[in-house]
């Protein structure tokens, strides 16, 4: 991984990031093609009770006996309480660590296989194109494939995304 630390550092990047001083990949340091493995977090029962509780109510979220006779045959986490917890590990494990302004939007999001209990997930990110902006020359658009996977290396969801990432100040 490239990192810039002759770039001077924008004040909003410095509010925003933990560990002032630390070096963050800009535009120009991102290769397409570039691949990055991530997190290591085991999701636990209480965790899916609480969140589908509060956000995503259905019974296979909720009651083991209910999830026993439907389609996954047992418990399993809400997708979206998959796609926010790949979420965080994303954000702590390779946004932060770019110059990242804000995404434009999310593309084809699947879910693979359900998240169960007492998985432990990783998650991996792929440049997949990247292009300068022909209106603001201090960023760029850069597409990543996001992929959530289970300690088998399995796919549990999968998205692609389209975010800004700012340019290095000093060579634009």
């Amino acid at each position: 991984m490239v990192r810039r630390a002759g770039c001077a550092f924008p004040q909003y990047f410095i509010a925003t990031r933990l560990g002032v001083g630390m070096s963050i990949r800009y535009f120009e340091d991102l290769d397409v093609g570039e691949n990055h493995k991530f997190g290591g977090r085991t999701v636990t029962k209480p965790e899916i009770l609480t969140f589908a509780e509060k956000y995503d109510p259905q019974p296979f979220h909720l009651d083991e006996e209910a999830a026993e006779s439907s389609i996954f045959g047992e418990l399993v986490a809400s997708g979206w309480h998959t796609v926010c917890l790949f979420n965080r590990m994303l954000v702590d494990g390779f946004i932060r660590e770019t110059a990242n302004l804000g995404g434009r939007g999310v593309d084809d999001l699947q879910w693979h296989r359900p998240l169960k209990p007492e998985t432990t997930v990783y998650g991996r990110v792929e440049v997949l194109s990247k292009v300068p902006s022909d209106r603001h020359e201090d960023r760029g658009y850069v597409k990543y494939r996001f992929t959530a996977l289970d300690h088998q290396d399995r796919e549990l969801l999968s998205m692609t995304a389209d975010l800004l990432v700012g340019r290095c100040p000093d060579e634009v």
